[in-house]
């Protein structure tokens, strides 16, 4: 499925169908190249083809499972293609929107064969160290993008080093119904 779906993608890519991605939400959304330079199509657009919908109904398949083992009350995917051109990257940021819980497990799929780690792009994660009892320590992961998929959760810091050359993969959450704050 991974080729399928890379051959997708840049299909997109080639046909213009990739849109600049954008920070924020609602109202606040604003196209920022000096903090996100990927180009995105969210996986349920029409001119996604049928590998789209295959690998949408997989991860749900997934979150199925995830959430019959875990609780976490997760009800949906969604995910988007992203295309990082070289010399793009995601600065450091939380999946889960300050003013909204929805986002739980987030899901990085690789799109991209015979990546080396000087190619760049990798995902690095900021991971809480101990109890938290010492402020804002952190330990610090980076996965170069090597194919497969990565998952931890929404509320997590992370960020997408530059890459070097094209960087094509899907990000995805699973989500639940967000709670409301009243």
């Amino acid at each position: 499925m991974t080729a399928r779906l890379r051959e997708d993608l840049i299909r997109l890519r080639t046909d213009a169908a990739l849109e600049t991605a954008a920070v924020g939400r609602l109202g606040a959304r604003a196209q920022r190249s000096d903090v996100r330079g990927d180009r995105t199509c969210w996986l349920d657009d029409p001119r996604c083809g049928a590998v789209a919908g295959d690998y949408l109904a997989a991860l749900t398949r997934i979150r199925t499972a995830i959430d019959r083992r875990l609780f976490l009350g997760l009800v949906e995917f969604e995910a988007h293609y992203a295309a990082y051109p070289p010399g793009a990257r995601y600065a450091r940021h939380r999946d889960r929107f300050r003013d909204s819980d929805a986002r739980v497990v987030s899901w990085v799929s690789y799109l991209n064969p015979e990546w080396h780690a000087a190619d760049g792009g990798a995902l690095r994660l900021y991971l809480p160290n101990g109890d938290g009892s010492d402020g804002d320590a952190v330990d610090i992961v980076d996965l170069p993008p090597i194919g497969g998929s990565v998952c931890f959760l929404s509320e997590l810091e992370h960020e997408v080093l530059i890459a070097h050359r094209e960087r094509h993969s899907i990000a995805g959450w699973m989500r639940r119904r967000a709670r409301d704050p009243l």
